[in-house]
């Protein structure tokens, strides 16, 4: 009985005292005390309301009159409040809690660090009471900002694991690896493995430096995404282009009636007039889409391609070539051939993966813009957010070649067995390794070309989440949203030009535990990138995988050794973050079931392929998983 009566003297008194505060269990007097007279810098910000009624006309029913959301994480943020001359008082609520504006007077702009209220993902601000006047209210964007795996969440045991197969894969021969990860707004994770340069023109081991978390890796077809895709999107959220604009509007009707005859092996041949029209009705979200038509990569640079039935204009024997001397003369002359180049398909009834469509849109960004690919990314976004190591042509631009990963053996000669006009031959080391990018585009192009590092695209890539850094807008959420959704029923694995989960359509790069809205990107030389916004996850594995012997015997010339190593399939790393994330701190016996389970499925793998050479990758691959358990 004394029990209850004591309970309920506690109950009447946290009552008694909610009451006094004005309905909130914290005293306000210890929120953000810190508050400080300010000017309001000049910024594009993430949220600029001016209360009351910011949504509009005054009704009973609307309560969001005096709410609004935006983003931010746990730790930081802040908030600016413009006071107008006749302001007298007002109440303020961050995520539901109290904050005391008593010292704020009018005529004046506060600034107020929010860093110990402020949650991750979506936050509340309200303002209400307000007695005359209006009060103006300016969030930034986050920013990313150093953190831990404590911080993030991550077990020890799962970056340990990570760690260790990497570590293995390199100490078995795989060249080299750098990795980023961004939790909740901080870089949580990064570090790098290998040296620039592993190995020389023949295979053989040289010594070169380590890479450092600085080093500059070739990003292959993540370019697509961190030039011509965040491009479009700025410029669709500045409303300064429209998807549905035709290229023809862009480029010139040259685009679609240069066109030439080309029989498409495998395909149905086109009358010229056919083709030329439908040339020009395609659009900027058509080549977004990779339906628009174009075939998968027509080598411009090449003029002794056998171009027999692929390539070759039937009508007066003249093939796709543009030149491959990487000059500034040859970029103009490649965008020629590609207005020369066919369809191979009614624009729509297919989805083929297409480096020329980013090439176009490239050269499409630069006459919206007036600006080159690099001028226009620089000043948009890397100054803004102050990324130092990010570059097209870094060679150009301060870093030396032992600032760079390398890439291809023997340059561009597949360990010799191809040969053309102006073909590399030594190792690739500081300059993009695709060919059209190099030899025909100058080194830059919307498909290829961009270097950076693991931390700096880790940064970037976290823009997707929030569409700002600081205060720097860049993309509206209606963009983002439109950008990462699936491009169609039939095929939702695919966004404009992101690629999406969807339903474990890319394990093998994301992981089997990733949200089906995770999307991201890959690029031919190893790399990835995945965004993960459920979980307000980025991941990014830097490798330069083809830096390695292709497999003796192989008619594809395409079998790189690097590409049997665990390291280069990535979508492990997601995976075991992914399990740390979805149960905290796991049962410590899940990592060696994990690994036990990647020892039998490589063993499985070998079996398969009745592979029992000890040199061979695949084997040196299970070696290093196997050495794991030592």
């Amino acid at each position: 009985m004394k029990m209850k009566t004591a309970g309920f003297i506690a109950a009447a008194l946290s009552i008694f005292m909610m009451i006094c505060t004005g309905g909130c269990a914290m005293d306000p007097e210890g929120a953000l005390e810190d508050m400080k007279e300010t000017a309001l810098p000049s910024a594009q910000w993430q949220l600029d309301v001016t209360f009351p009624d910011w949504k509009g006309t005054p009704h009973s029913s609307l309560a969001i009159n005096n709410r609004i959301g935006f983003y931010s994480y746990k730790g930081q943020g802040k908030l600016y409040l413009c006071c107008d001359e006749d302001c007298e008082s007002f109440s303020l609520y961050l995520n539901g809690k109290r904050v005391n504006t008593e010292k704020l007077t009018a005529g004046k702009t506060w600034l107020a660090d929010i860093s110990d209220l402020s949650v991750n993902g979506r936050n509340s601000i309200q303002i209400s009471d307000l007695k005359k006047g209006t009060v103006r209210v300016c969030v930034p964007y986050p920013e990313v900002m150093e953190g831990t795996i404590e911080d993030a969440g991550i077990d020890s045991e799962a970056i340990d694991l990570i760690d260790r197969i990497i570590t293995a894969d390199a100490a078995n021969g795989f060249p080299s690896a750098q990795l980023a990860i961004v939790k909740d707004g901080r870089l949580v994770y990064e570090k790098s493995w290998g040296n620039v340069k592993t190995y020389d023109e023949h295979g053989n081991p040289v010594s070169a430096p380590s890479v450092t978390d600085e080093t500059l890796y070739d990003l292959a077809s993540n370019t697509k995404m961190y030039s011509v895709n965040y491009a479009i999107q700025y410029l669709l959220t500045q409303e300064k282009i429209s998807l549905d604009t035709k290229i023809d509007e862009i480029l010139g009707k040259e685009f679609s009636e240069d066109t030439i005859h080309i029989a498409y092996e495998g395909y149905e041949d086109v009358p010229l007039e056919t083709n030329r029209k439908w040339k020009s009705e395609l659009t900027l979200r058509d080549l977004l889409k990779h339906q628009a038509g174009f075939p998968p990569g027509p080598h411009y640079y090449n003029d002794r391609y056998d171009c027999a039935s692929q390539y070759y204009d039937s009508d007066n024997g003249n093939v796709l070539y543009s030149g491959s001397d990487g000059s500034e003369d040859t970029r103009k002359e490649t965008l020629k051939q590609i207005c020369r180049t066919p369809l191979m398909y009614e624009p729509g009834t297919q989805t083929i993966y297409s480096d020329v469509d980013y090439m176009i849109l490239c050269y499409c960004v630069e006459k919206i813009t007036g600006m080159s690919m690099q001028d226009f990314l620089s000043e948009t976004f890397w100054k803004p957010m102050g990324l130092e190591h990010i570059t097209y042509n870094p060679l150009e631009h301060g870093f030396e070649k032992a600032a760079c990963a390398a890439t291809e053996l023997m340059g561009h000669t597949r360990d010799g067995a191809l040969h053309y006009t102006g073909i590399r031959t030594d190792t690739i080391q500081g300059t993009v390794h695709d060919p059209n990018a190099y030899y025909a585009m100058a080194g830059i192009s919307g498909h290829a070309g961009l270097f950076a590092s693991a931390s700096d695209l880790a940064k970037l890539a976290s823009v997707m989440l929030t569409g700002g850094y600081g205060e720097h807008r860049f993309f509206s959420q209606n963009v983002i949203d439109m950008f990462t959704a699936p491009k169609s029923e039939d095929v939702p694995y695919y966004g404009l030009g992101w690629w999406r989960q969807a339903d474990h359509d890319f394990d093998r790069y994301f992981g089997s535990l990733a949200s089906p809205d995770t999307f991201g990107h890959q690029g031919f030389t190893g790399t990835v990138t995945m965004i993960d916004p459920e979980q307000n996850l980025v991941i990014v594995l830097l490798t330069n995988r083809i830096h390695s012997k292709i497999l003796e015997g192989d008619e594809t010339l395409s079998a790189w050794g690097g590409n049997y190593y665990t390291t280069s399939t990535a979508g492990f790393i997601p995976e075991i973050i992914e399990i740390s994330l979805e149960n905290g701190t796991p049962d410590k016996k899940i990592w060696n079931s994990l690994l036990s389970d990647m020892i039998s499925d490589a063993e499985r793998r070998l079996q398969s392929a009745g592979i029992t050479d000890p040199d061979h990758p695949q084997m040196k691959a299970y070696q290093a998983l196997l050495s794991l358990n030592d």
